[in-house]
């Protein structure tokens, strides 16, 4: 049976529900997922002088193939987004700006420096969004940034973030489309603090200090992400969950939650619908956390689901900017990306394919047997054939075809980084 005439069966068992798989389909040609670069080279960056991973960051494996330039970078990039349907967005990190070789720190990044990316992101019709990097640096040994009680470092780091919002509003006004710039840092303790509020009025008193300068929202979203605990960071962290929902209620900031960076029993997907109540913009970073935040990558799970149908059913698709947020050195980076951006749409697309206007009368009727006989049935329904249709339409490989295309881009470039390496060992 070809692609079409299975489409042509699902379209009609989701037409009894009154789904339309075809506005379904158009739906989801217009969501972008935001695609972490990160995934690439193991957090590693182009910083001439590179400091080693920190924050309570790891990233576990050694498989070949590692990106070791941003040409190497983008052209993997590249190819992962050939295999995945729809225009998406790449997401950024301060450590990977190009200074010629240049040593510039942190605090003395401008826009020129990630010009490359512009230029690439215009031919390849995509927007970028970033990060400042406030770990793996000298100034971040003792994990306190913008928390610090050394007014040095401090004034460092919120100058790195003040040049961090300039380069974003350079992204949005080169690529017509905002880009988010979120605020992530490691600061807290590993043991029992015995002063929790002086570090959070100096987290907020340097928040206010960078975002001092309004930047219009054509060009830049302002985005804040808490954490309940990180290595390092056990007992106390800074900006936690509270801190920052507040500081982002209150400064008119979007609150991006990330799913790793809550407790295990915690769901994201629980979460939105209350935020959606509060806040016009909310951001996420979809990972995989399998018992801590272990960034695995992402998978066609329940909360993956859940996730997107919170998004879906709650009108919420120009509400959500939907980013990923994993890393996996133990299998092939550019697999990575392609499975956890495919998973990310599928989630999607199945959440577009509910009924759930019907679904939400069976709640209010309080027919809770048929809510949830029509919720397990769905999970049966012939989703598999409708994402088929949708990467047949969008000219990307159908079903587990694209890994041929991996394994092939494996062959040809990234085990010759590999032996390159060796032959210079």
């Amino acid at each position: 049976m070809t692609v079409e005439q299975s489409y042509a069966l699902a379209k009609e068992a989701y037409g009894k529900w009154d789904v339309d798989t075809d506005a379904a389909l158009e739906i989801l040609k217009t969501i972008p997922v935001s695609i972490h670069c990160w995934q690439g080279d193991d957090i590693g960056g182009f910083e001439v002088n590179k400091s080693e991973l920190s924050g309570g960051i790891d990233v576990t494996g050694n498989y070949p193939g590692k990106a070791r330039t941003p040409e190497e970078l983008r052209a993997d990039l590249e190819l992962a987004m050939s295999l995945i349907p729809g225009r998406h967005r790449v997401n950024l990190h301060a450590l990977y700006a190009e200074t010629n070789g240049q040593v510039v720190d942190r605090d003395e990044l401008e826009p020129v420096h990630f010009k490359n990316w512009v230029e690439w992101a215009k031919t390849q019709q995509i927007g970028l969004d970033f990060n400042p990097t406030l770990f793996s640096h000298p100034k971040a040994e003792d994990g306190l940034t913008l928390a610090s009680p050394d007014a040095t470092v401090r004034e460092f780091w919120i100058e790195h973030c003040v040049k961090c919002r300039k380069i974003a509003e350079y992204f949005g006004k080169a690529l017509g489309t905002p880009s988010l710039m979120n605020i992530w840092i490691p600061d807290g303790y590993k043991d029992i603090p015995a002063d929790r509020l002086t570090p959070r009025k100096r987290l907020k008193d340097s928040l206010d200090a960078i975002y001092a300068e309004e930047i219009s929202g054509k060009y830049l979203i302002d985005a804040v992400e808490s954490k309940v605990f990180g290595i390092g960071s056990e007992s106390y962290v800074v900006g936690s969950h509270e801190f920052y929902m507040g500081y982002a209620l209150t400064n008119k900031k979007t609150y991006l939650m990330d799913t790793g960076h809550y407790h295990p029993t915690e769901t994201v997907s629980n979460k939105i619908s209350s935020m959606l109540l509060f806040s016009d913009k909310l951001a996420l970073h979809v990972s995989r956390p399998v018992r801590w935040d272990s960034d695995h990558v992402v998978i066609l799970d329940d909360e993956l689901k859940e996730i997107a149908i919170e998004i879906v059913r709650n009108d919420a698709l120009d509400k959500v900017a939907i980013g990923l947020d994993f890393f996996d050195a133990s299998i092939n980076r550019v697999a990575a990306w392609t499975i956890g951006t495919r998973n990310m749409i599928k989630a999607l697309l199945y959440a577009l394919l509910m009924p759930h206007d019907l679904l939400k009368r069976y709640q209010d009727e309080g027919n809770y047997t048929a809510r949830l006989a029509l919720l397990e049935e769905f999970k049966t329904y012939p989703f598999g054939a409708v994402w088929d249709q949708y990467c047949a339409k969008m000219n990307v490989p159908v079903g587990e075809k694209w890994l041929a295309e991996v394994e092939k881009y494996e062959r040809e470039e990234l085990f010759k980084r590999t032996q390159e390496v060796l032959s210079v060992d």
